[in-house]
């Protein structure tokens, strides 16, 4: 079976309270580790969980350091059959943006799971969904690219870490602000009319709309 002779690498996340030992040392919980913002630690075949049935792996922790006055609340417990802890770290990282992507795809734009489609038509709507997708996505990377994302969607959120849109929504939005602006040019140039001193403002608008129209 190839599932038997085929190697497969894993990382999967672990709760600080769970139990590890080492060279038939006592468990301990994994908090226990020395491990502060900005270290990180490697260990090599462990034990993981008091539960029977489990064989020796290593474990990657990786707190991050802190930056601009914020520390994350604890640190990454990351169990894995890989052997170098940087690249533990970069795989694990990059889980971000492909739960992102599977939310754009799934619920978040294109609610896949709500076609219902039987398998053929399932595999079509998959392609179009890519192709679609890579467009979009490139088109929001050059959107940002041209400095002009402000205009479109908002940059930052009050308490939020992590960034707001990904390329794939600000690829959605530079297409909404186009449409949009088409079926309301009229309503906003009789707008500008009484509030002329926006004028600058606007004027700077439509420099960006004519750039997005380019992209």
């Amino acid at each position: 079976m190839r599932a038997k002779t085929q190697k497969i690498n894993f990382i999967f996340r672990q709760k600080q309270d769970t139990n590890y030992r080492k060279n038939r040392q006592k468990y301990q919980p994994l908090s226990n580790l020395p491990v502060a913002p900005g270290t990180q630690i490697f260990l090599s075949n462990i034990n993981i969980t008091k539960h029977k049935g489990f064989g020796k792996f290593n474990l990657a922790a990786y707190w991050k350091r802190k930056y601009n006055h914020k520390v994350e609340k604890e640190p990454w417990y990351l169990l894995t059959n890989l052997e170098n802890l940087e690249e533990v770290i970069q795989i694990y990282r990059s889980r971000m943006g492909i739960e992102a992507m599977f939310k754009d795809c799934k619920t978040g734009g294109y609610n896949l799971e709500g076609s219902r489609a039987n398998t053929q038509r399932l595999t079509n709507l998959i392609l179009l969904i890519a192709i679609a997708y890579t467009a979009s996505s490139y088109h929001g990377n050059c959107i940002k690219k041209s400095g002009y994302q402000r205009y479109i969607c908002r940059l930052k959120e009050s308490g939020r870490k992590d960034r707001r849109h990904s390329n794939f929504w600000v690829g959605m939005y530079g297409d909404l602000w186009v449409i949009t602006w088409e079926y309301l040019f009229d309503i906003v140039q009789d707008m500008m009319n009484f509030i002329p001193q926006k004028k600058s403002d606007y004027q700077r608008g439509l420099k960006a709309l004519s750039i997005e129209y380019t992209i």
